[in-house]
């Protein structure tokens, strides 16, 4: 059944419901998804795309494109290449009769496009850092008109200067979160291991967060603090740290205090981030029953990102080769980890791993190297 063009009270709904949630939005691919379901809405398309430009590769590429997923394109090619190097709006009523249309999608896809409306946005400067791109009217006129160009060019005068404070944004936190991985690396290169271990860390980190049902803020809060969890070591001393046999009493309190020493490093810093990656470097070694280190907490005593980046630490650290043991078989470390449920490890976060373990599995394949058991 056909829709109905929007009135201009419900189009004014449209605009001031999502304006408002793209205004208080700080997540890059969060205001993304709200600008193409803005656009959709707006002018009754089947699909809404929203295409940026990447400088570095060249390329224009879409995260958020309804029913599809990461598309990437060289700079200046297709419908929405052209649009976005012309500056200029297009609409076509019949996409398979212009040469500039890019079909190699729908035969990947199977989906048909018929009518395609593009309109290029521009930040607060001028310049041009992406597009809109509709597909498919789902009115009885079934092709896009000089009324819906009105009515995106407007969504895109709005959403694409929002959209730029919100990409600095999202700049500052990719340089802290390279930052973090480098600082957690250095941690690891000490202590002969390879950068990939806070990786993956960081990443079992993220899947169990979701699971457990922590927000996706939350979530990626402990991906990019994680890698944080051992830069203690790096006052710990080589003799001690590389020691390929059993430590002493004297040398395993010396190990234990990279704890306190991470701690102490990260909690002055005013940053949710390093706040957070003081806590993950104090308790992850803490223990559900109490008796971990350094501080010997127990059960929800120790903070959630504790309790996870405890699970995936142990996790990697038992698939790797280290100095002091050879790489854990996959059963082995299954068993372990149901041993240790509800005595090393919070239960709750041991059930979801064993449920999440495919999606682990594939990241430490994805993430490997050399010192780790694929198996």
């Amino acid at each position: 059944m056909f829709k109905q063009d929007l009135t201009s009270d419900e189009l004014l709904r449209i605009i001031f419901k999502y304006m408002a949630k793209i205004a208080s939005e700080r997540n890059l691919n969060e205001v993304l998804v709200l600008m193409a379901d803005m656009g959709r809405e707006m002018i009754l398309s089947d699909r809404c795309t929203v295409w940026l430009i990447d400088r570095v590769s060249e390329q224009i590429y879409t995260k958020v494109a309804h029913g599809v997923d990461e598309i990437r394109i060289p700079l200046g090619t297709g419908l929405v290449g052209s649009s976005i190097a012309t500056g200029e709006n297009i609409i076509i009523k019949d996409a398979y009769n212009d040469p500039r249309h890019n079909a190699d999608n729908d035969r990947k896809t199977g989906y048909v496009t018929k009518s395609i409306i593009t309109v290029p946005f521009r930040n607060n400067d001028g310049e041009i850092i992406g597009a809109y791109q509709a597909i498919n009217k789902l009115t009885e006129v079934d092709y896009f008109t000089d009324r819906d160009l009105e009515i995106l060019s407007l969504a895109a005068s709005y959403a694409g200067k929002s959209l730029e404070s919100v990409m600095l944004h999202q700049e500052i936190i990719d340089t802290q979160r390279e930052i973090i991985f480098t600082m957690g690396e250095i941690g690891e290169i000490r202590s002969t291991e390879t950068g990939n271990h806070v990786k993956r860390v960081a990443e079992y980190s993220y899947v169990l967060a979701r699971a457990l049902g922590l927000s996706s803020a939350e979530a990626e809060m402990l991906r990019t603090a994680s890698p944080m969890h051992d830069i203690g070591k790096v006052a710990i001393p080589d003799a001690v740290l590389n020691k390929p046999g059993k430590l002493t009493p004297a040398e395993y309190e010396i190990i234990k205090s990279h704890t306190k020493i991470g701690y102490q490093l990260l909690k002055g810093s005013k940053r949710d981030l390093l706040r957070t990656a003081a806590i993950v470097a104090e308790q992850h070694h803490e223990k559900w029953d109490g008796t971990g280190y350094p501080l010997g907490r127990k059960g929800e005593e120790i903070h959630i990102y504790g309790r996870i980046t405890a699970v995936a630490d142990v996790f990697d650290a038992l698939s790797a080769e280290r100095v002091y043991k050879p790489a854990w078989p996959l059963e082995k470390i299954e068993n372990l980890l149901r041993e240790e449920r509800g005595r090393h490890f919070d239960p709750a976060i041991i059930d979801v791993f064993f449920e999440q373990l495919p999606k682990l599995l594939e990241i430490r394949k994805r993430l490997t190297d050399d010192k780790v058991d694929n198996e």
